[in-house]
């Protein structure tokens, strides 16, 4: 039984999904202007973890995530470098499939993007204005809070006790101050390859419209799962849900994820605090195989802070777990999905155990440890274990929290040059062993010696 924290009331509470054993589930993704930074990376590694537990558990789950690919954001870095807002946006999409391929996030099973998804936003906005949900002024179309009841219900904010926030400004065309745009006219020094033309005006949809149209149009007017960082959840997640809701007269979504923020010296990440890091700076130095590692460190709604010595950190952790398992498939190749034995079949209940409880990350890692530990002190036992021990491994690190098990192969280089080094221990030329484990470490492996007197390389990350 999966349960886990709804941000809509604020409680955890038992999944129970629309369709038996079917997860719908909608992911707010990028606005594609600038490359990813780590921020990125813990939403879609945390969205990514809890994916691949529910297909574990047996759902069939339909992921889908946006494209923000026009935006404002996007036209004014497209004028600053002199290219199309549509070209500035392609390169982006291409730097986040890079990024988090390295990351082993899993695909979701579509990608809209607004610029294809023009016609289906007029119509939505259309059936807004036709419900007295939304007000034409001068080609803006804005959609009138004060009209759904109920907004304020996931951020918990009263609608009178509101005061503008950073994201919400103040504008004399709105009836409220907190009326949000559904539809732009489009401003005379503004791109026409971005302008679409419509009922009210050319232009182009506000913000928050696109992901009500896109979650509706692919998975229907009610999904299980919204998901997204907690910075989404007022003003866009709010406001998704006042129209989508005032639109369909259906609830939108059941269940509310949100992970935490990523902080340094305990702020939140931000450009114009000047504590920004993107992943392409973070892995010229760390293995993204670590970075996920250190994503996965503390529970996903509590704030991660960022530090070199917090991923340094990390890689020695990774690096013990890569050790263990190195030293496992020098005895063993093959592996066993028939788990009979009893300390294994504990380890793998009680990861299931911490994910099933709102997706404890944290304790799974603790408990594949426990299995690093368990092989350590088992290293002679029967085959039959060993080759359970290094499915259960696999299982767990790769295909349930997605960092892969690190797969090497030894050439007849590296081969050579090992049996050089265990002939000149046997020799006890421990000078001449001692070159020979430099040479190895010049080339990337370090030396794991076995109590049996062997010796197990594994690559350095």
């Amino acid at each position: 039984m999966i349960k886990f924290h709804n941000t809509l009331t604020n409680k955890k509470e038992e999944f129970v999904p629309i369709n038996e054993k079917k997860v719908k589930m909608y992911i707010c993704g990028v606005t594609p202007y600038d490359v990813c930074h780590l921020g990125h990376a813990r939403a879609y590694v945390t969205f990514d973890v809890i994916k691949r537990h529910f297909i574990k558990s047996g759902y069939e789950v339909t992921h889908i995530q946006n494209f923000t690919d026009v935006d404002d954001k996007i036209i004014n870095r497209s004028i600053e470098k002199n290219i199309s807002p549509l070209e500035l946006a392609e390169t982006y999409i291409k730097d986040y499939f890079s990024q988090m391929d390295k990351l082993n996030v899993l695909r979701a099973d579509y990608y809209p993007q607004v610029t294809q998804m023009i016609p289906q936003i007029i119509s939505f906005i259309e059936k807004l204005v036709q419900k007295g949900f939304a007000y034409d002024v001068d080609g803006d179309i804005y959609f009138a809070v004060d009209k759904f009841a109920e907004y304020g219900k996931l951020s918990k904010r009263k609608l009178e006790d509101m005061k503008v926030g950073a994201r919400v400004e103040a504008d004399s065309k709105k009836q409220n101050p907190y009326d949000f745009i559904l539809w732009k006219k489009t401003k005379p020094n503004e791109p026409q390859s971005v302008s679409w033309q419509s009922p009210w005006s050319k232009g182009r949809p506000g913000w928050h419209i696109e992901c009500s149209v896109m979650s509706t149009d692919r998975l229907g007017d009610t999904i299980d799962i919204h998901g997204g960082g907690q910075d989404l959840i007022f003003p866009h997640h709010e406001n998704e849900i006042a129209q989508s809701e005032a639109c369909t007269g259906q609830q939108f979504s059941r269940y509310w994820i949100h992970n935490g923020f990523v902080t340094v010296n305990k702020e939140k990440m931000s450009k114009s605090l000047g504590n920004f890091f993107t992943l392409t700076d973070i892995f010229k130095q760390f293995d993204p195989r670590v970075v996920r590692y250190y994503l996965l460190t503390q529970h996903y709604r509590t704030p991660l802070d960022f530090s070199n010595e917090a991923l340094n950190v990390a890689k020695t952790t990774l690096q013990g777990l890569d050790e263990a398992y190195s030293r496992l498939v020098a005895i063993v190749k093959e592996s066993d999905k028939n788990i009979t034995d009893d300390r294994l079949l504990k380890i793998a209940q009680n990861v299931k155990n911490a994910l099933d409880d709102d997706f404890n990350f944290e304790i799974a890692l603790s408990y594949l440890h426990e299995l690093k530990n368990l092989i350590l002190n088992n290293l002679t036992a029967d085959a039959s274990f060993l080759k359970q021990a290094k499915y259960l491994f696999e299982d767990i690190s790769q295909e349930t929290l997605g960092i892969k098990v690190l797969k090497q192969e030894i050439n007849s280089e590296l081969e050579e040059l090992l049996n050089q080094r265990n002939l000149a221990r046997k020799n006890k030329d421990w000078k001449q062993a001692d070159l020979f484990r430099d040479k190895l470490a010049e080339l990337g492996y370090k030396i794991v010696d076995n109590k049996d007197g062997t010796s197990t390389l594994v690559k350095k990350i």
